[in-house]
């Protein structure tokens, strides 16, 4: 083969290869790392059509604890992420693991527990129902996975100027998810703390007959904020930057909005979009 000719075949056959390798790039999922409360809700599979449809970017994602959420993102593991512990996510972004954060929607965290309330908690504050909880020592069933609920709970009983309860007896740490830790709470007849938009997930998979009733809710402590998080490519070089930053925008648009306040479930509005407060 002359020399021209088998050069401008190497040079044709390096294009081809670079050219499928583009298109196989191009096709790899978004990958974002989010919270079992965001999972077990519905509204994933939600907003993954509706992303899709309107950018063409097929997203996929892991449910974790948004602890274990933020380490997914430190090591490069994925390309965004969803969460709901404001203090950890400015950390994550501080500490240069994050392109920035940006506020998407929020519902409210509340507590639950048996309908007979042996603690006597409905109604008080969630600082005086927790102290109640204690004096009782009723059954408390914590999610104990360092997720933004569980991080919520922890704050609440240092707001209520009480020591976290982790030794005593009455005090259980399921170290599992949301609906887990509803399901251990009502077979222990126990009080826990849950975000609005699970509960009602688990209400209707009660078929409107849950073992835990809505104790406390509507204190200003128990609002639960949703933000999305781009990996930083300065600090994780093969993170899809473009697509991350498309979905965080996408997510904040009046679009993605509209897809988070339309959701329902059994009629019941799980979350309240706040991108243009």
């Amino acid at each position: 083969m002359h020399a021209t000719m088998f050069v401008r075949l190497i040079l044709v056959l390096s294009l081809s290869l670079f050219f499928a390798g583009s298109s196989l790039a191009a096709g790899e999922p978004l990958m974002m790392a989010t919270t079992t409360s965001t999972d077990d809700t519905g509204l994933l599979p939600v907003l993954g059509e509706a992303f899709k449809k309107d950018t063409g970017i097929e997203l996929k994602w892991v449910a974790v604890g948004t602890g274990k959420a933020l380490e997914h993102g430190k090591n490069c593991d994925v390309d965004v992420l969803l969460v709901h512990a404001p203090a950890a996510e400015k950390k994550f972004v501080e500490e240069g693991n994050g392109t920035k954060r940006t506020e998407v929607m929020y519902n409210d965290f509340i507590v639950v527990g048996p309908a007979e309330d042996p603690a006597k908690i409905k109604g008080k504050t969630a600082g005086e129902a927790l102290a109640a909880i204690a004096a009782a020592k009723a059954p408390f069933i914590s999610r104990g996975d360092d997720s933004g609920t569980h991080k919520m709970e922890q704050s609440l009983w240092k707001g209520a100027g009480l020591a976290l309860p982790d030794k005593e007896t009455w005090y259980v740490s399921a170290g599992q998810g949301m609906m887990a830790t509803l399901n251990m709470a009502g077979e222990r007849k126990g009080y826990t703390l849950v975000d609005r938009g699970t509960y009602i997930s688990y209400e209707d998979q009660a078929k409107g007959k849950p073992a835990l009733a809505v104790l406390v809710e509507g204190d200003k402590p128990l609002l639960n904020q949703y933000s999305v998080i781009p990996v930083n490519p300065a600090k994780c070089e093969k993170v899809k930057v473009k697509e991350a930053v498309i979905f965080a925008d996408w997510l904040a648009s009046p679009k993605g909005q509209k897809v988070v306040g339309d959701f329902t479930v059994k009629g019941k509005k799980l979350f309240t979009p706040n991108a243009a407060k």
